[in-house]
């Protein structure tokens, strides 16, 4: 992994415990190259997003986004169990859009046990949950999460 990378992690891992999903929210913050971001979660999709994460969602990922304990390790049937959607996972690792259409269809065979929700959770469902998983991100994650982001449509 790279150092800085795993640099970033380290101290997001450090920080998530001193920060609370409410302060996430409505305020500059800077990104490791430097950037402005302007970090805003809309009250309204975070909400839609908690209740359907709830209802479909916490069963598997638990009532926080806490994943199960050992997510990294594969279990009795070869699977991977669900990680952590709270930051302390590999979510932030990856694009909005790869965050979509694993929700949209699930883990790749013999890697996981996620479903697809294609067909029974909208789009704007979906996008909702993942604004509201990233919404509880430390904003050492979020901002991490952002550069991935931006050099995934390579803006950087």
């Amino acid at each position: 992994m790279n150092k800085r990378i795993f640099t970033i992690l380290v101290l997001a891992l450090g920080l998530a415990a001193c920060d609370s999903p409410s302060s996430n929210a409505g305020r500059a913050l800077e990104t490791f190259s430097g950037a402005a971001l302007e970090r805003a979660h809309d009250p309204q999709q975070v909400a839609l997003g908690e209740s359907i994460y709830r209802r479909h969602c916490a069963r598997c990922h638990g009532r926080h986004g806490e994943g199960d304990p050992n997510w990294r390790s594969r279990d009795a049937d070869g699977m991977f169990p669900p990680p952590p959607l709270n930051g302390t996972g590999h979510a932030w690792h990856h694009p909005r859009q790869w965050l979509k259409q694993m929700i949209l269809d699930g883990s790749e065979p013999g890697r996981g046990k996620m479903p697809a929700w294609r067909g029974k959770l909208s789009e704007a469902e979906i996008e909702a949950v993942i604004e509201w998983f990233q919404s509880r991100w430390p904003d050492p994650v979020y901002a991490a999460w952002y550069e991935n982001q931006q050099r995934s449509r390579g803006l950087r």
